[in-house]
């Protein structure tokens, strides 16, 4: 791969979240700042969504990183789960033991006893569900249900969910209203603006330890936040393959001919004609003004 070529550490673009990347963009802070806010205070429902590749993933584990230590998180990345299946996970993330094998009425008590064991101990129980969206309709009854468990000062289960704007046209339908009803919280993750695109690709290149000068230039990121629309896994997977094509070519600059090649190799990456014109029209202009004034440079001395 490119990491001696590039002098790097680590890979700087992988599509895999790691927390050790993450560089508190505006809109994951306030979607952090929003959940740790609406958890100490002991609210219900949660509820972040975003596109696919917005980051909400990354969120979700530094959600789990950062969260206060009183907190005991149950954890469910995959919630495809029937409504017994899911009773199971949870019961088995709050360590109630053989959640697999008791009657579903057996298993809600144990379930409802475990909140209430560690409510006396001084603990906020958090179910965190990553990829709401395809929970299945009974699933997120059973969910609803599971929120009706509470003392007289708060609920002994909170529940955050993360998903994509398919949650919320599922949750707008009138069946779902009473669980909608209940989400006190919801922030939607936007994509990144241009500045935010070029500030995210350079902290990625520190991280994975490159030292050099800038290799994406500005052109170069505002060609790719065009290209990924701002998403941050986009912008990940064209950031890596114009590395490859670099290297491959032995060469130490990022090219348009590079972003071109990436985003033609991309499905979800689009470059209008006209914006490719646009843009080789700006470094054209931008060469023949540096030839100029050096032009104008030589002229004085020689005069």
């Amino acid at each position: 791969m490119y990491l001696y070529h590039f002098g790097l550490s680590q890979l700087p673009f992988t599509l895999t979240p790691n927390t050790e990347f993450y560089l508190g963009l505006e809109p994951h802070k306030e979607a952090l700042a929003v959940l740790l806010t609406a958890l100490k205070t002991g609210e219900g429902f949660l509820k972040v969504v975003g596109e696919v590749g917005t980051g909400k993933t990354l969120i979700c584990r530094k959600l789990l990183n950062e969260i206060p230590e009183h907190f005991v998180t149950a954890y469910i990345p995959n919630p495809y789960l029937n409504p017994d299946e899911l009773r199971r996970a949870v019961a088995v993330e709050l360590g109630v033991k053989q959640a697999q094998r008791m009657s579903a009425q057996l298993l809600t008590q144990r379930i409802q006893n475990r909140l209430l064991e560690l409510h006396a101990k001084g603990h906020s129980v958090v179910l965190i569900l990553d990829e709401a969206q395809a929970l299945p309709a009974e699933s997120l009854e059973a969910l609803r249900l599971f929120t009706n468990l509470e003392t007289e000062s708060r609920k002994l289960l909170q529940v955050v969910l993360f998903g994509q704007p398919e949650l919320n046209e599922r949750l707008s339908s009138d069946s779902f209203r009473q669980l909608r009803q209940r989400i006190t919280f919801s922030y939607q993750l936007r994509p990144m603006t241009a500045s935010e695109v070029e500030h995210y690709i350079h902290h990625r290149m520190s991280v994975a330890g490159y030292k050099g000068a800038s290799l994406f230039s500005d052109i170069i990121c505002k060609g790719i936040t065009k290209a990924s629309q701002g998403i941050p896994r986009l912008v990940n997977i064209l950031c890596h393959k114009m590395l490859m094509l670099c290297f491959g070519q032995g060469k130490y600059h990022i090219s348009l001919a590079h972003l071109w090649a990436a985003v033609d190799d991309t499905e979800d990456a689009k470059l209008g004609v006209w914006y490719k014109y646009k843009i080789w029209w700006l470094v054209s202009m931008l060469f023949i003004m540096s030839a100029t004034a050096t032009g104008w440079f030589w002229l004085g001395g020689a005069a």
